[in-house]
């Protein structure tokens, strides 16, 4: 459907799992994947006569967010109980921020199509996670999984500002990279440690009024978040087109079928009862951790990208491959260190060769089997010329199945040290060019593409151990008639 009349108007809700050992209010434990309702303490499940206790690390997670955004940190935050009843949910409340919260009004800059956007962000807020309801195995009932009850999360509301699927998945994308790099949430979607709630709406181009809303819930991963949001943008417009009228609802999206469904109709802040919970005290944020979390902030992904493309003299998108992750950012650093290469084709290996067997087992570069002094040897190893490129990858497929080996150890033990011996190449040349004298015309005769059939026949016979500079040199001398 052509939307070329109507401009699309989107603001993402991101849930970000804090990476705190305990919960936001309680000691229990957060890790995942434990038994059902074995991390769930007396404070998480509302217990009577049980307070609440504000986990101090997940309030410096969420500072340390606001820092990174250039956003204001209020110095004064409230807790609010919002009122709902759920089954997952034990308390009939969550605890949350509404009219306070602790991060305001920020920015993030996302790059798309070689153009640079700044998107808004309004603020972020403290709250804890619900439980979970599952429904498989249990034939027509509910099974209620309070682990996740009063995991810390920090809800972060964008303006908005997107204009797209692809704009709202390139600002969660960075969004992503961020709070990794910050090591505030490990960002496992699957785990739903990162997941969006997006708000879409569609209005004719050039009204400034806002169109009417529908919120998707809980998506969970980059590809769906652009697919439910171009459907609803689809299914909005054709409505409007008809004549009907979009209602405020929110939405649930389902992958197989590639739709949005109804769930139930938008609630409004009020339709909560929010009020400041008499549990927790107001919190108070002095500059001197303000200015402590600052010192401790890394290198963010940004000002990294443009230090590897100034020091390394790396293109955007090397740069943007490596600093796509602060532990691949470091990897290639540690790799750099290690040897006395260009950079570039340290960068080259890393984005190449090393990306592509992460990817094939489905690793990160931190759970690499090769560690980083393994690749730097195996790089110097082809720049001194003691083996060739193409060696080098059946030396690394090696050292990725036997880690604790080393290059110099699989060169020396498999014989494959390059050969540049140039009379034993010579030796190889004058016999391939004496048993192919019809190619040896060919090229002669103009044909030059003829030249990569000797070359192959050359490094065949040397079983790809032969120098392939001194082999080019020294056909190019005995082929020039």
């Amino acid at each position: 459907m052509n939307s070329a009349p109507w401009e699309i108007v989107i603001g993402l809700e991101i849930h970000t799992q804090l990476a705190t050992h305990s919960k936001i209010f309680s000691g229990a434990a957060t890790a995942y994947g434990a038994q059902p309702n074995t991390q769930a303490c007396a404070v998480d499940l509302g217990m009577p006569g049980v307070l609440p206790v504000l986990n101090q690390d997940a309030v410096n997670k969420a500072i340390t967010f606001g820092l990174a955004i250039e956003a204001e940190i209020a110095p004064y935050s409230v807790f609010a109980r919002k009122n709902y009843f759920y089954p997952d949910l034990p308390k009939g409340y969550q605890i949350s921020q509404l009219e306070h919260p602790i991060v305001g009004k920020g920015y993030l800059d996302i790059d798309l199509d070689g153009e640079s956007k700044r998107i808004g962000i309004t603020r972020a807020h403290l709250e804890e996670d619900a439980g979970k309801s599952l429904h498989e195995n249990f034939h027509g009932l509910s099974g209620i999984d309070l682990n996740r009850a009063g995991t810390p999360l920090l809800e972060i509301v964008s303006e908005p500002d997107l204009r797209s699927a692809k704009e709202a998945v390139a600002y969660m994308r960075k969004l992503h990279e961020l709070v990794r790099y910050l090591e505030i949430c490990d960002g496992n979607m699957q785990e739903g440690s990162f997941r969006c709630d997006a708000n879409v709406s569609v209005r004719p181009a050039g009204q400034t009024t806002l169109g009417t809303r529908t919120e998707i819930k809980n998506i969970n991963s980059f590809k769906f978040v652009e697919k439910a949001i171009n459907y609803e943008v689809e299914r909005q417009i054709e409505i409007i087109e008809n004549g009907g009228r979009i209602i405020q609802e929110t939405r649930l999206y389902d992958a197989n079928k590639d739709e949005t469904r109804s769930m139930r109709s938008k609630e409004e802040a009020n339709d909560y009862r929010y009020f400041p919970d008499p549990d927790l005290l107001p919190v108070t944020i002095d500059e001197q951790l303000k200015a402590q979390l600052k010192a401790a902030l890394p290198e963010l992904p940004a000002a990294k990208k443009q230090r590897f493309q100034a020091q390394y003299q790396l293109d955007h998108d090397a740069a943007h491959a490596l600093t796509s992750s602060r532990a691949m950012a470091d990897y290639f650093e540690e790799v750099v260190k290690h040897t006395t290469l260009d950079a570039k084709l340290c960068a080259n290996w890393l984005t190449g060769d090393l990306t592509a067997a992460l990817n094939k087992a489905d690793l990160d570069i931190q759970d690499s089997p090769v560690s980083a002094a393994r690749i730097a040897e195996l790089l110097q190893r082809i720049s001194d010329q003691t083996i060739s490129g193409k060696i080098a990858k059946q030396v690394f497929d090696t050292l990725w199945q036997h880690p604790n080996s080393t290059a110099d150890t699989i060169i020396a033990e498999q014989g494959l040290k390059q050969i540049t011996d140039s009379g034993a190449i010579e030796a190889i040349i004058d016999k391939i060019i004496a048993d192919n004298p019809d190619q040896v015309e060919q090229y002669r005769s103009g044909k030059d593409k003829v030249f990569a059939f000797f070359v192959g026949q050359v490094m065949k016979a040397m079983q790809g151990k032969a120098n392939p500079a001194e082999v080019n040199k020294m056909l190019i001398a005995k082929l020039t008639p």
